[in-house]
């Protein structure tokens, strides 16, 4: 019963847009309002009032504020870029410099670099979907495909950033240093990263350049690098997109693209261009918080712990704990901060280094977060890119090749020197 809700969610909204060969066909919305619904209707021993007041803790809490705040920023941001004509020049100048059979793997680099400085993958996500998309149109290549390769460059750095959330919790709950537990991760994921980077370039090697590339204004594409390197530099995102969409407006007038009130007319577009995202991101925090509440997170940490009998079976427990708890609250660093404590138990008590328990809490919470069609990261790249979150879900590479080689770490206890204490 604790996990109805979400079992609700996954038939409503996956498994009948399997069967039904069309993911359109039950919108996500509907879906997390029968969770809700649900949920509601499943916490037990509170009045409907109390019950209600659960649910609007969950859809308001402080990271699904924040998520909104980015959101509604963010589709303010790209639209008014969009409108001023600042994705059409940044296009044009990648496909003026970079060889065709390169657009694929320098948007998967850029990704990478941008999310290890700022630590945050929806960051990256909000600078460079709206180009990797409009490279995509103009070249012919598979808008979902480029959305996913900037998607898995996203995760790349908020697996391995020491600024990102996700780093900061899993060496704080099990005590290690963060340049230590970086050296751990990167021997882990650096295989992932280097052949999915390999095979972008076999990927992108038949891609067609444009007939006719127009001429760069290098004025309009000023938003998208003041973006690019206040996200690199480390400033707060919601700082980064406040600056961008202000900038759009200046240079949007100052070029005739739009007057003031033009401008402001963009913006309120993208803003309710996001409402789905809105709503879908605050269904799900309350529905997960009554899932919380009922006991269902505690209910799959016992299961998947009470058979524990060895060092690899330590390590399996963590990454097997963390990978579902992701799922159930659709959010890496609250999937952390959950099963954190326990995981230290288990390290302790079979020998696991803490550098390799935070390493495994981290990668593995990436990999989730990396695949799941309700996460912020795969709402956020569908909503900018005009596609369905799980159009995606096929041409994610780096997460799955992620999940691949943590699974390979596990099993053959590699690297040695990070394996035990």
């Amino acid at each position: 019963m604790a996990l109805l809700p979400l079992l609700t969610f996954i038939t409503l909204y996956l498994v009948i847009s399997i069967v039904m060969g069309d993911f359109y066909k039950v919108p996500i919305t509907v879906a997390f309002l029968a969770s809700a619904i649900v949920a509601i209707a499943t916490l037990k021993g509170k009045p409907l009032k109390e019950r209600i007041k659960v649910f609007s803790h969950g859809a308001s809490s402080e990271n699904m504020l924040l998520m909104i705040l980015i959101f509604i920023l963010a589709g303010a941001f790209a639209s008014s870029a969009k409108e001023m004509g600042s994705i059409d020049n940044t296009v044009n100048l990648a496909l003026a410099y970079l060889p065709p059979d390169m657009l694929m793997a320098g948007i998967f680099l850029a990704a990478c670099f941008i999310s290890i400085s700022v630590g945050t993958s929806v960051g990256t996500i909000v600078a460079l979907v709206p180009i990797a998309s409009g490279l995509a149109a103009s070249t012919g290549t598979s808008i979902a495909m480029m959305t996913a390769v900037v998607v898995g460059g996203a995760f790349f750095g908020d697996n391995l950033s020491f600024i990102s959330d996700t780093t900061v919790v899993a060496t704080q709950t099990q005590g290690c240093k963060m340049s230590d537990k970086f050296r751990a991760n990167l021997l882990i994921v650096a295989p992932a990263a280097i052949s999915i980077f390999i095979l972008y370039i076999i990927l992108g090697h038949n891609t067609s350049a444009p007939a006719g590339i127009h001429e760069v204004d290098f004025l309009k594409v000023l938003p998208y690098l003041f973006v690019l390197v206040l996200a690199a530099v480390g400033l707060n995102v919601l700082v980064v997109l406040t600056i961008g969409t202000a900038l759009t407006g200046v240079i949007g007038i100052m070029s005739g693209a739009f007057d003031v009130f033009g401008w402001m007319q963009s913006m309120n577009t993208g803003i309710l261009g996001m409402s789905e995202l809105i709503i879908v991101t605050m269904l799900a925090g309350g529905m997960l918080e009554i899932v919380r509440e009922n006991g269902g997170i505690n209910l799959i940490i016992n299961l998947i712990t009470r058979h524990i009998d060895s060092r690899r079976g330590g390590e399996a427990a963590i990454a097997a704990l963390v990978t579902v708890v992701n799922f159930c609250t659709a959010n890496n660093t609250v999937a952390i901060i959950t099963v954190g404590p326990i995981a230290k138990q288990i390290a302790e008590k079979f020998g696991i280094d803490p550098r390799r328990s935070a390493s495994l809490l981290d990668t593995f919470s990436c990999f989730a977060q990396g695949i799941i069609p309700y996460g912020a990261q795969l709402l956020m790249a569908g909503g900018l890119s005009a596609i369905a979150p799980i159009e995606i879900i096929p041409y994610l590479f780096y997460p799955y090749a992620l999940g691949i080689c943590a699974v390979m770490a596990i099993i053959t206890g590699r690297p040695y020197r990070f394996t035990s204490k």
